[in-house]
């Protein structure tokens, strides 16, 4: 299974405070161990929010909002995206991570097979289309 594991913002984050270098090193060592493991798929960085938009969609229109956006505990600050056999083998690569304060998220990806109900060659396409990008 899929997971997309979400690094959740803190002031410092928001702030545009980079990590000092010894856990820079950490993490980039912790990094390595998801990769050489076969877990770590894709993984990066957010800029603070004050460098982002939000698009809020209405009927048939649209309204863009610069950030920053108030609510740092629901903003994320980077993410990770992990091929873990479970819920419990992601939930113990998170407990090894460097991370010293905080809220960290996990949540399974939804394969094309998780929609009941759509069509066989829809479910095909999609799964041909994830393969195409680069996907599981």
């Amino acid at each position: 299974m899929r997971v997309m594991v979400l690094v959740k913002a803190n002031p410092e984050s928001e702030a545009g405070q980079l990590p000092d270098e010894a856990l820079f090193r950490e993490m980039s060592s912790y990094n390595e161990q998801l990769a050489k493991a076969g877990v770590l798929l894709a993984a990066d960085g957010l800029h603070p929010s004050s460098r982002g938009k939000r698009v809020r969609f209405e009927q048939d229109s649209s309204t863009v909002i610069d950030g920053p956006f108030a609510e740092t505990k629901e903003l994320v600050a980077g993410y990770w995206v992990w091929q873990v056999s479970s819920m419990e083998e992601a939930v113990e690569w998170l407990r090894r991570a460097p991370f010293r304060a905080g809220e960290v998220e996990i949540r399974p990806v939804q394969e094309p097979e998780d929609f009941e109900g759509l069509s066989p060659d829809l479910i095909e396409s999609e799964r041909a289309l994830r393969e195409q990008v680069g996907g599981s």
